[in-house]
């Protein structure tokens, strides 16, 4: 079949090929509602280890893309412990620490929901909350449109001293 030189010169290509799924994980893109595949540039970074962005504990409104869990997540193991629960309260932020309370605002629609960012991501350039699926029903966010423009404003962020900072929103929080 193959001679030991032959595989010799396969192995580094299979061994990139390995890494590269282990660091990006298998999400699968076929479906419309699943975040896509993260930017090559945003690959080469996760290889290498170094491309977690610095917490964001300023605790400023912040404006972007809001995106919502697609249905496989539901019930998966978040980055702080707990189920993913599509009828929660529970969101994705790469930035903001865990256990921070924002309100989320539809910027098109002005409706808003009051979230915990209990995960990380979304992994999709542009993107900065990815929210539970009632979350995402109550901002305006349908399975059709699957992203909305959005503010996310802290109400608290827990600082790595175990202290709580007030964000921007903390005079504001109810939805």
């Amino acid at each position: 079949m193959f001679n030991t030189p032959t595989l010799n010169r396969f192995a580094p290509i299979l061994l990139l090929g390995v890494m590269v799924v282990d660091a990006t994980g298998c999400k699968p893109s076929s479906d419309p509602e699943a975040s896509a595949a993260l930017p090559v540039a945003e690959q080469g970074q996760s290889a290498r280890g170094s491309a977690k962005p610095p917490h964001d504990l300023s605790g400023r409104t912040r404006v972007g893309t809001a995106s919502f869990y697609a249905r496989q997540f539901a019930g998966r193991t978040m980055a702080d412990g707990n189920k993913m629960d599509p009828q929660g309260d529970n969101a994705a932020s790469k930035t903001l620490p865990l256990g921070t309370t924002a309100i989320v605002t539809n910027t098109e629609t002005g409706q808003r929901a009051q979230v915990t960012i209990q995960d990380r991501g979304p992994y999709v350039a542009g993107r900065i909350v990815d929210l539970s699926r009632s979350t995402a029903r109550k901002i305006g966010v349908t399975p059709h449109e699957g992203i909305a423009t959005v503010t996310v404003a802290p109400i608290s962020v827990p600082l790595p001293d175990g202290s709580i900072k007030a964000g921007s929103a903390s005079r504001d929080a109810k939805p």
